[in-house]
């Protein structure tokens, strides 16, 4: 099978917080000159449609690219069904019609309300009259939903899973489960989260050490990206990227696109068990330690972003989330007055005031 790779435009450079329009036309003509088409956009990535109207579709002739849009089932209610975000994002997108058209995000609490606003009745309408080309579905569900999913929609085409080198066998994402239920019912599968979000593009230092050991120079973004890609009823690889330098690793990826051999195979899995192996605290999120903490301090949640740092270094993602969680009303780490509360109900016999000042080292910045 012929493997692609795919502009995911959830992630587009901004300036000033808005879309820079400028840039991502400069990225569209790169992809599309160096012979790519599949585009990947959602209803709900703020601006994204649009700004792929104006740097691709107002461009570019039609038959030039392909483009993926989403329907999510939590932006429904009475007054706004599949219809109208359906419709809405064909005015955005400036389309007649979907290449590639997806249920966005089917998961245990999604799933129902696809089912109660008739979303997949009408998805089948619309592949009829011509305006969805080809239908499917994106999966952050286990796999008896999975199956079940496939059993009641066998008109679905392709799907698209979470899978990358970390989360293969990752007993929360299931992605070993969830891509063996898919090729059992014989559906090509479209790869988000090849990189985790970025997180596999930038390596602790011991970890990186595994493949340029390959002496190949290769990114590791390169080898996350031939890594989900390589495996078998894989079509498309989809990749947020956000800057032409990304672009540029991504297309030199896959054009030509090389599966890995197996010294490359056995370094990445070598490169995950030294990422996994990393020290981190084993915090069961009970919360137990929350409830009588004098400054109000989220401490599951701050270790699980010191646990990040840990695991794959410092990539952005940790200090994003806790700058959030100081927003919805966490004390900071650094603000832990070593009372002693939360070690004396923690079931684990955590050291968590000595736990809260390392973390303060590495987030209060």
């Amino acid at each position: 099978m012929e493997k692609q790779l795919g502009f995911g435009l959830m992630r587009l450079p901004r300036t000033g917080g808005e879309i820079d329009v400028e840039t991502v036309s400069e990225m569209a003509d790169l992809f599309l000159g160096r012979g790519f088409t599949y585009f990947d956009t959602a209803y709900v990535y703020e601006g994204s449609e649009e700004a792929f109207r104006k740097a691709v579709v107002e461009r570019h002739p039609r038959e030039s690219f392909t483009v993926a849009d989403k329907l999510p089932a939590w932006a429904f209610s009475p007054e706004k069904g599949p219809e109208d975000i359906f419709n809405e994002s064909l005015r955005r997108c400036g389309v007649e019609y979907f290449d590639y058209y997806l249920m966005h995000n089917v998961n245990e609490r999604s799933a129902p309300l696809f089912d109660e606003y008739n979303a997949w009745d009408f998805a089948n309408r619309m592949v009829r009259e011509g305006k969805i080309r080809h239908l499917g579905f994106s999966f952050h569900g286990k796999p008896p939903l999975l199956e079940k999913t496939l059993e009641e929609h066998p008109e679905a085409e392709f799907v698209q899973l979470q899978i990358n080198y970390i989360d293969w066998k990752d007993e929360n994402v299931r992605a070993w489960e969830n891509y063996a239920v898919a090729r059992a019912h014989g559906k090509s599968i479209t790869v988000m989260e090849p990189i985790k979000g970025g997180i596999l593009a930038s390596l602790r230092p011991e970890a990186m050490a595994e493949l340029t050991a390959l002496g190949t120079g290769a990114s590791a973004s390169s080898y996350a990206l031939r890594w989900a890609a390589s495996l078998e009823g894989v079509k498309t690889v989809l990749s947020g990227m956000g800057a032409p330098e990304q672009m540029e690793d991504n297309l030199n990826t896959f054009a030509p696109f090389v599966p890995l051999k197996r010294e490359e195979r056995a370094a990445v899995e070598r490169c995950r068990d030294v990422i996994l192996s990393a020290p981190t605290v084993p915090c069961t999120a009970c919360r137990y330690c929350c409830e009588g903490c004098p400054m109000g301090i989220n401490i599951p949640e701050i270790i699980k972003c010191y646990n990040r740092l840990l695991t794959f270094g410092d990539h952005g993602g940790p200090h994003m989330r806790y700058a959030s969680l100081l927003k919805e009303g966490s004390g900071q780490a650094g603000q832990c007055v070593g009372c002693g509360q939360c070690e004396s109900v923690c079931p684990q016999g955590l050291e968590v005031t000595e736990i809260l000042a390392k973390a303060s080292e590495l987030l209060d910045k």
